[in-house]
């Protein structure tokens, strides 16, 4: 009986070729794309999550309250893990850390290796799982002279990871530090990647500010003990700076936030966690579904249509003696193989385009590995496909009478036709959606890359000064051979990458201001003719200048930050700036140094060529090979023992929006796919409707319908049900976007454009689809499907 059943079925699938292509096609496509999502968002919500101490390893924040709202800073005061550490008996371990930075190793004479590193107190490895290969945790940070490498750059600077402990190691070509450990590099559910750790407490900032609590530099981290409130400690903690400085600092309210929440939860608005990176993660979850829907949905339909032709076989069996029973176990049978072998098909399409995805999303994912949600997720959605999409034959004609089917006198209900319209009105809203959404992704990125941020990012080539270019007599002398070089437009330096918050101070006192307030300016050290090599328009008064002396008592400030002041005709006027008197001699127009997440902030320019400690220099277009040469020539020729690492400011700015860009591809991609699988669907529907209607365009065509009123015909009921769709899909599309979009200080409009443009796209893929079965019927010989008549 089973061995019948399988020939049956094959001889199926093998008459009806075209429409168990599209069926596999489509659905398997559908749940490729579901799996790439779900490995996807699976990595992203395990970042950071591999530490030990996960559930008590917490960051302090603080909330600080400024004219605008409140401000979540990530920084805290030099004494506050120590003292937490000291006056809270719910923390086990604190660390003060400082952010990833870049820095040059080397051994003996030899030309150092760039890497990345960090500052941190000796409870680092305690808290943090980073595996020590070699040392001891308590103590690998306990002398200042000490450096713990990973196992990647020890390699590359002794050759191997055995037997470097006691050996030395030059930081900067300035200081020499002893290897007491080795741990294995950070892999890639870190949302950090470092090559070694240096104590924190041996430097000269670190010692200057151990008792000072204004001052804000690195990041405190702390373990809290088991069963620790977190409600009650943040609480307690609440107003601890208020107590550390006898009332002095008012303004700033600590609370700590779980280390692993700060890659998906890191945006904050006035005090409040309003999101981050987890709002990709739940829009791509959402993406996947949407397809996933739109592919079951095909499966579906194409197998309900073609179920309806099966009538007389199941009047047939019937008849010879099959009970209800056994054919439903066969369709049902029949329907949950192709669902399976659509998900072999699957999977197979990932492994093939995993290497792509990779690319795409700067990850390593893989599938070589067992992940129980995966697969059951996967069994679970294939099996419930596959047991709805064949319900209908098994229940429904199973149930018919023999003598009925026979005599032809079965027709479609209602019902069924009205169900399979509402599915197509339902999939084609989805993919709608996702159309809109992704043109206006595209062009609120297009917006990123194209507005005129306040300063000319183009052709300006940007490096840290650092070894002997970090000496001010020596970096003034490398700039002027700079500017001496043919191609090179104006050079200069600036303490800022503009590339988001760098330094800031409350400590600017002008007259009227509310003493109370302590909201932040950011400061901006530079160097003569920065603002000409950025091409930063001044409002009114002057740039520096070498003309009028040395300028340093001479302050700059932005439009934002005069406007925040309450001044009129501010140039001239006086303020102090921690506590030294400054004479205002310029206002330049306000211009992007964070993202346009971000409203401009009140900022000021200082002259401090010495804290400068980024070249900017600015080239002539077409010029940048050559300038770029004798650059590296004359870095190495002064800088001997450092490399030359350069990047133009544009592509700095670009990395504000790594995650916008990335995930601006990645729609594209799964849109385009969505819609796609919707198309193949409509595509096997439109063709089952002219099969059916076979005989109707046969008997017109001898009556004298032209081809054209045909193809009308038999396109208009689909396009009709995508016209319902964009009714459905727009307010929703509209709604959804403006959320997003909301997370932007500076957007887009979205105006009629997006919809009409992506209304017309829809109509002319629906139609395009469906024209080549509706000419294809219309063109067709009446005789061939008139002659049983």
């Amino acid at each position: 009986m089973i061995k019948n059943y399988l020939k049956v079925a094959w001889r199926n699938l093998i008459k009806d070729r075209r429409f168990a292509y599209l069926n596999l096609i489509g659905l398997s496509t559908g749940l490729a794309c579901a799996l790439l999502i779900y490995v996807w968002v699976q990595d992203e919500l395990s970042i950071d999550k591999f530490h030990k101490n996960d559930a008590t390893l917490f960051q302090v924040l603080e909330n600080r309250v400024q004219a605008s709202g409140i401000w979540t800073a990530k920084s805290s005061p030099v004494p506050m893990p120590e003292a937490l550490k000291k006056d809270m008996p719910e923390v086990e371990y604190a660390a003060y850390v400082s952010p990833v930075r870049q820095s040059t190793l080397s051994v003996k004479d030899d030309v150092g290796i760039k890497t990345k590193g960090k500052y941190a107190d000796k409870d680092f490895f305690n808290m943090f799982s980073f595996d020590l290969m070699e040392g001891n945790p308590n103590q690998v940070l306990a002398d200042p002279t000490a450096i713990v490498l990973s196992d990647v750059i020890a390699t590359k600077l002794f050759g191997t990871t055995e037997n470097v402990i006691g050996k030395t190691v030059d930081f900067q070509h300035e200081q020499k530090f002893v290897v007491s450990g080795v741990f294995k590099a950070p892999d890639q559910h870190s949302s950090e990647q470092f090559d070694f750790v240096l104590p924190v407490r041996m430097l000269k900032m670190i010692k200057e500010n151990a008792d000072e609590w204004g001052n804000t530099g690195y990041y405190t981290f702390i373990t809290l003990k088991p069963g620790t409130n977190i409600n009650k400690f943040n609480a307690k903690i609440a107003n601890y700076i208020k107590l550390k400085t006898n009332n002095e600092i008012t303004y700033r309210t600590p609370f700590i936030q779980r280390y692993s929440e700060n890659y998906l939860y890191g945006r904050f608005e006035n005090g409040i966690q309003v999101g981050g990176r987890i709002d990709y993660v739940r829009l791509f979850s959402i993406i996947a579904i949407f397809i996933l829907v739109i592919a079951c949905i095909n499966f579906m339909n194409l197998s309900t249509a073609k179920a309806a032709g099966r009538a007389k076989e199941v009047g047939i069996k019937k008849a010879m003696g099959a009970g209800r029973g056994v054919l439903m176990l066969q369709y049902l049978g029949e329907s949950m193989v192709m669902a399976f072998a659509s998900l072999l098909m699957a999977i197979l399409l990932v492994f093939l385009l995993l290497p792509v995805f990779n690319n795409l999303t700067g990850k390593q994912l893989s599938l070589f590995h067992f992940d129980t949600a995966l697969i059951l997720s996967g069994l679970g959605i294939t099996f419930f496909t596959g047991l709805v999409a064949g319900s209908y034959p098994a229940f429904h004609l199973s149930g018919f009478k023999p003598a009925a089917v026979l005599k032809g006198k079965i027709n479609g209900s209602v019902g069924e036709l009205l169900i399979r319209k509402g599915l197509v009105v339902f999939q084609f809203s989805l993919s709608i959606v996702l159309i809109v959404a992704v043109l206006v992704v595209y062009r609120q990125i297009s917006f990123i890359q194209t507005k005129n941020l306040g300063y000319d990012r183009d052709h300006v080539i940007t490096f840290a000064k650092e070894g002997k270019l970090s000496r001010n007599e020596v970096s003034e002398r490398f700039l002027a051979e700079v500017k001496d070089i043919p191609g090179v437009k104006i050079a200069s330096g600036m303490g800022h990458g503009l590339t988001g918050h760098s330094s800031g101070t409350s400590d600017v006192v002008w007259e009227g201001k509310d003493l109370k307030d302590e909201t932040e300016f950011e400061v901006v050290d530079v160097n003569y003719d920065l603002l000409k090599t950025l091409d930063i328009k001044i409002k009114e008064g002057r740039d520096f200048s070498r003309d009028f002396g040395a300028d340093t008592s001479m302050i700059i400030f932005n439009e934002a930050a005069i406007k925040f002041m309450g001044m009129k005709d501010p140039v001239g006027k006086s303020v102090k700036l921690w506590g030294k008197d400054m004479r205002i001699g310029g206002v330049v127009k306000d211009f992007h140094f964070e993202s346009l997440h971000e409203e401009v902030k009140p900022l000021f320019f200082e002259l401090s060529p010495e804290n400068a400690n980024r070249f900017m220099i600015k080239v002539e277009t077409g010029r940048e090979k050559a300038v770029i040469a004798r650059l590296q020539e004359m870095y190495l020729q002064m800088n001997p023992g450092f490399s030359f690492d350069y990047k133009f400011l544009d592509e700095r700015y670009q990395t504000l929006y790594a995650a916008e860009n990335q995930i601006s591809r990645l729609s594209r991609y799964f849109a385009g796919l969505a819609i796609l699988i919707s198309c193949l669907g409509l595509f096997g529907l439109a063709a089952f409707t002219a099969q059916r209607r076979n005989k109707e365009i046969g008997i017109r065509k001898v009556l004298g319908a032209t081809v054209g009123t045909i193809v009308m015909m038999l396109s208009k009921d689909f396009l009709r049900l995508v016209l319902i769709a964009m009714l459905i899909a727009f307010p929703v599309a509209w709604w959804a976007t403006t959320q997003w979009l909301k997370g932007f200080a500076y957007s887009i409009r979205i105006d009629a454009g997006i919809f009409v443009v992506a209304g017309i796209s829809i109509i002319l893929l629906t139609f395009l689809t469906i024209s080549f079965q509706s000419v294809k019927a219309a063109l067709a010989n009446p005789v061939k499907s008139l002659k049983s008549e």
